[in-house]
């Protein structure tokens, strides 16, 4: 398999997306090219620093980035020649299985779009980033690529998510539901309810390749059995910050509270094993990216303050779609809905 890196994307890069190129090359052998795609003389003097002579690296010059603060589809147009544009180019032209960026995520979701197009019977592409759950990860989908989403789009999320639940993290009749407030059938607003009773109409129909768990709340993101969660980007991206932004504050008035008294630091000091498993389980390092489902080719976006060992991961997460050859497995599940 071979995978293009927009090494020039991430708020760390290039060291990041160079050491964590190194560490994957090192412990996927089935990768057997991986394109680093930026600046070159910039790569060429990283790969010099971090020992990076892996015979299967190949440095792509890309002289244009994407800057965070950039307008996604406008940057895209304009800087042709950018990291995330010249890596997409790779997977379109058929020299790349999978593109891996940890940049501006709208450039991201803007160049797939754009130059791979959506697969067979998709209509929207969407995010699916993964969250720690009691039973596993829960995908939420869609996490920010598609923020004015129709009830028809959720029911193609709920196809393709539990296709990548099944696939890819062989989860054999995933749970899916759609994020509302409140649980009960009649809560939701116009939205969620027509969303609902059409995925319910699929459901009916007996073609449904996963369970239908109904409405869903936070709680259950966390503590209930649910693969998938349903809901249009813009809850989705808010979701996901939030979620983020709370483990931050958590951990930020723990420490605090345990550093308070010699008493709380001996009972902190006991506990220490404790607070590592829970940060390990939170540590979105170790899940690496979210898949961008729905387009003609494989696309995992990382996380924007991503580390070496997140881009490993994310790497990683490539190397599994491509290994399960998650696209047409997408098309054929599409099928039963047009």
């Amino acid at each position: 398999m071979k995978i293009a890196l927009d090494a020039m994307g991430g708020d760390r890069a290039p060291d990041v997306t160079i050491g964590g190129a190194r560490d994957a090359l090192a412990l996927y052998p089935a990768i057997k090219k991986l394109f680093l795609v930026g600046d070159e003389r910039t790569l060429e003097q990283g790969c010099l620093e971090q020992k990076l002579t892996d015979p299967r690296l190949e440095i792509i010059h890309a002289p244009d980035v994407v800057e965070m603060s950039e307008s996604a589809v406008d940057a895209v147009r304009r800087k042709k020649q950018s990291s995330i544009s010249v890596a997409t180019e790779l997977v379109k032209d058929g020299q790349a299985d999978a593109v891996v960026s940890a940049g501006n995520t709208g450039a991201a979701v803007a160049a797939c779009t754009l130059k791979l197009r959506h697969l067979e019977g998709v209509e929207r592409a969407g995010i699916a980033s993964p969250l720690p759950n009691e039973f596993g990860q829960c995908n939420l989908l869609d996490a920010g690529a598609n923020p004015d989403a129709k009830p028809s789009h959720l029911l193609g999320y709920a196809i393709m998510g539990s296709a990548y639940a099944q696939h890819v993290l062989q989860i054999e009749t995933p749970v899916v539901g759609i994020m509302s407030n409140g649980a009960e059938e009649e809560k939701g607003n116009e939205f969620t309810k027509e969303t609902s009773a059409l995925i319910r109409k699929y459901v009916d129909s007996g073609k449904a390749p996963f369970s239908w768990s109904g409405n869903v709340e936070g709680y259950d993101l966390f503590m209930t059995k649910l693969d998938v969660c349903l809901c249009d980007g813009f809850v989705g991206n808010v979701l996901l910050k939030t979620c983020g932004a709370t483990g931050k504050a958590m951990s930020k008035w723990l420490r605090e509270g345990l550093n308070s008294n010699p008493i709380r630091q001996a009972g902190a000091l006991l506990a220490k094993g404790a607070f590592r498993d829970i940060k390990d389980r939170f540590n979105y390092e170790a899940y690496g990216g979210s898949p961008l489902l729905g387009v003609n080719g494989v696309c995992i976006i990382a996380h924007g303050s991503s580390s070496a060992l997140a881009i490993q991961n994310a790497i990683r997460v490539a190397t599994e779609a491509i290994r399960q050859d998650l696209n047409p497995h997408i098309v054929n599940a599409m099928k039963a809905i047009h």
